[in-house]
């Protein structure tokens, strides 16, 4: 079946988000994949940062809660593959041109020059969460019509300015241990119509330090197969539950610094995005040598775009608001194979991770759909 609003990725997280809100009988919701009612009014989404769909099929068979649950087809994540994006997605149920959530950093409009960016997991109080990210969410409008929603997650997110530019509307219940979710998730859903948001980041933190399948990595996989099956055993009868993620990973083979030994930075102001997916700034003017500087240079390493290029080939979706076209860098660098693009402003910290995500790699993009009903 066709995406009438993602025809680039298939369907996403946009697409799934308001499926589930429409079962619940959200207005406005629609059922992209045709799921169909909610059976009892129970719907619990849980998102887990970084478990790409290769994960399950690599890995999958160490865990038997992964065999318990029914996995549907894969979806895509959008462009760029990155928790800022994706998370925005499943608030909103739109694409990132219109949310406006355009990845990891990127520049403020109006900002000066070279203008300051903006942090999408971190914030800044001049900004207004409301005012970057206008769209009503999902969460918003299913409280409007009378479905209990709540956001399940670490205490440190509630509050800033992330979750309120695109988590609004849920009631927050802070859990920073698999029990306390476990035992928020129970609560969440005693009544009907109900609607809880699991998120756990354990996992992406695990790959970005020592990579997908460290040792490290699967025993957080190990922490994620707990959760999954407390909730199995914790939820109310009567509720479905749904496993997703963001987005998958990568681990690093080729590190290039922009600027170091290479002419990269050359006509560029400010640097912003991820090392998979770069928001290039540019000086006035430098936009066609810039461009034919980064092809030239990168060859079959990464595409390179023009921002009018990016946006009329669909990379942000089919509708790209005026305030994405003014954060969005002047060229758009994705990454391809192994490669990572460093800033030379952040070395120590983007060179320093084994995992990484942003890209379009099939590992990145490629996320899984595993549910039940219980």
């Amino acid at each position: 079946m066709s995406n009438p609003i993602s025809p680039r990725y298939g369907f996403g997280l946009a697409e799934l988000s308001s499926s589930i809100f429409a079962s619940l009988g959200v207005s406005g919701a629609e059922d992209y994949l045709n799921i169909g009612p909610s059976p009892f009014g129970r719907e619990c989404f849980v998102l887990i940062d970084g478990m790409g769909a290769d994960v399950i099929a690599k890995y999958g068979e160490l865990f038997p809660i992964f065999s318990e649950l029914t996995s549907l087809s894969n979806l895509g994540t959008y462009f760029p593959s990155t928790t800022a994006v994706s998370l925005s997605s499943v608030g909103t149920g739109v694409l990132p041109g219109t949310h406006g959530m355009l990845g990891y950093t990127v520049r403020v409009p109006r900002s000066g020059e070279p203008g300051r960016l903006l942090n999408s997991l971190k914030w800044d109080e001049r900004v207004d969460p409301v005012m970057w990210q206008k769209v009503p969410t999902l969460f918003e409008r299913a409280q409007h019509v009378g479905v209990q929603v709540s956001h399940i997650a670490a205490k440190r997110y509630e509050g800033t300015g992330f979750t309120q530019a695109a988590l609004r509307g849920a009631k927050y219940s802070g859990a920073n241990q698999i029990s306390e979710m476990l035992t928020e998730a129970a609560i969440a859903h005693r009544s009907s119509p109900s609607y809880s948001y699991v998120y756990i980041n354990h996992l992406d933190a695990a790959g970005h330090d020592e990579g997908v399948g460290s040792a490290k990595w699967l025993e957080t996989l190990k922490i994620v197969a707990e959760l999954l099956e407390g909730l199995l055993l914790r939820l109310p009868k009567g509720t479905r539950l749904w496993v997703t993620a963001d987005h998958g990973m990568i681990n690093v083979e080729e590190k290039i610094v922009l600027g170091q030994a290479n002419p990269l930075l050359e006509g560029v102001s400010l640097v912003g995005g991820e090392p998979r997916a770069r928001h290039i700034y540019l000086r006035e003017g430098s936009e066609l040598d810039a461009l034919k500087t980064w092809r030239d240079f990168l060859g079959e390493r990464a595409d390179v775009f023009l921002r009018d290029q990016i946006i009329s080939e669909g990379y942000f979706g089919l509708d790209v608001s005026i305030d994405s076209r003014e954060r969005m860098g002047d060229l758009i660098a994705i990454a391809k194979g192994g490669v990572i693009l460093i800033d030379p402003e952040r070395i120590k910290q983007e060179s320093s991770m084994v995992g990484h995500h942003g890209g379009l790699d099939p590992a990145e993009q490629q996320i899984p759909l595993l549910t039940i009903n219980l």
